[in-house]
């Protein structure tokens, strides 16, 4: 098999080829916050992890701009079997999983004082959120060690249900108000945040249900990937509080919530507002471009594996991260994924910044975006009412 991408007849090289090993940066930082911490640098080192992601990431995603280069096709076939990018994410489990016993070993020694302890659990927290992230273009894989890995990956957060809710739930009703990770025009992430986190344990846990009664089986059994991926969590966190003791338990239970709560923000940016039209059959059109907001700052995509050209992701869950495409026609993010979710973080902002794009991408009409119904009144108010002969839906 032929792994060569240099492609010079075709005047295309992979520039982020040697950049990608940045995106192990992140499960590193802990270990640079504990050096500084044992150097005298007190609790302030433990807000490094943070200051390194929503601070500096976001001023070099701005000064470095964006990057909208696409692998030709030809290439892109071939650098799909390039074994490199795939080992980037598998390395990146090992460093995590140091990481989170730093993190649980500091714990529980004790010395943080309050400051220090919420910036480890931050600093926990936030590796462990990217890891999700990884466990995302792991779990899109055919290949059963990445199935497996994506399943390990999501094991700190508990969130192993993500595994079957995304592949199965989200790809199939994403943009549209029966999808709980979709955000709706008007929704603040405070209030998406419960429903999306709930929702999506719910929906997942019904389509395992489907899948074992298609077959007339029970699905009480590890073949259950809710309850074997469920499984990892326990066993991982009985295996910790065994070793460092019953004062670990808030910090995990902390890290994790700050973990799946970070994906959830990248959750709510991904779509918000973004809706699918329903044909003339009933049924949703299919996914295209159109239906999730990108963004091509080149800092961000390395750190993410391009999850910022989303689009393309949906169009092709199978295609690797080194060969997504950036679209013209896709929604366009003003910022990079970090600086986006300290928006969304201040509602009245974020609605400034998005709703209009929204609309404008809308061309004004309201009834073509997915609303918050909570909301109608004050959107009708701000943004004008509904054009009436419009066949777009909204949440019920």
């Amino acid at each position: 098999m032929q792994t060569s991408i240099d492609a010079p007849a075709a005047g295309w090289r992979d520039g982020k080829k040697h950049l990608w090993p940045l995106a192990l940066l992140v499960p590193v930082l802990p270990f640079l916050a504990y050096a500084l911490w044992q150097a005298g640098a007190g609790p302030a080192a433990w807000w490094l992890t943070p200051a390194v992601v929503f601070g500096l990431i976001p001023i070099i995603d701005v000064l470095l701009g964006d990057d909208g280069e696409n692998p030709p096709d030809d290439i892109a076939r071939r650098l799909q079997e390039v074994r490199y990018y795939r080992w980037i994410t598998f390395l990146f489990l090992p460093v995590q999983y140091a990481a989170l016993l730093l993190g649980a070993w500091v714990w529980t020694r004790g010395g943080l004082g309050a400051a220090g302890a919420a910036g480890l659990v931050a600093t926990i927290g936030i590796v462990n959120g990217l890891a999700i992230n990884t466990a995302h273009e792991l779990g899109h894989k055919r290949e059963t060690v990445e199935r497996w890995l994506s399943k390990i990956a999501l094991a700190p957060t508990g969130y192993g249900h993500f595994y079957v809710e995304h592949n199965r739930g989200h790809h199939v009703r994403v943009a549209t108000p029966e999808d709980p990770a979709s955000a709706r025009l008007g929704e603040s992430f405070y209030s998406f945040w419960p429903r999306t986190v709930w929702g999506s344990l719910i929906s997942a846990w019904r389509l395992e249900i489907g899948r074992f009664r298609l077959r007339h089986r029970s699905p009480w059994t590890l073949r259950n990937n809710l309850l074997n991926a469920g499984l990892m969590t326990v066993v991982l966190f009985a295996l910790l509080i065994a070793v460092f003791g019953w004062r670990l338990v808030p910090f995990l239970f902390l890290q994790a919530i700050v973990g799946f709560s970070l994906l959830e923000a990248v959750n709510y940016l991904e779509h918000y507002g973004l809706c699918r039209r329903r044909t003339a059959t009933g049924r949703f059109e299919k996914v295209d471009p159109r239906h999730s907001w990108n963004s091509d700052r080149v800092v961000t995509n390395v750190f993410l594996f391009q999850l910022q050209r989303h689009s393309d992701h949906h169009a092709n869950p199978l295609r690797r991260y080194q060969t997504l495409r950036s679209f013209d026609v896709s929604p366009r993010l003003p910022g990079g994924y970090a600086s986006m979710v300290l928006l969304a973080l201040v509602p009245p902002l974020w609605y400034r910044v998005m709703n209009p794009r929204v609309l404008a991408h809308y061309g004004g009409d309201l009834n073509l975006a997915n609303r918050n119904p909570r909301a109608e009144a004050r959107l009708r108010r701000r943004y004008g009412r509904p054009a009436a002969d419009t066949t777009a839906v909204h949440a019920a």
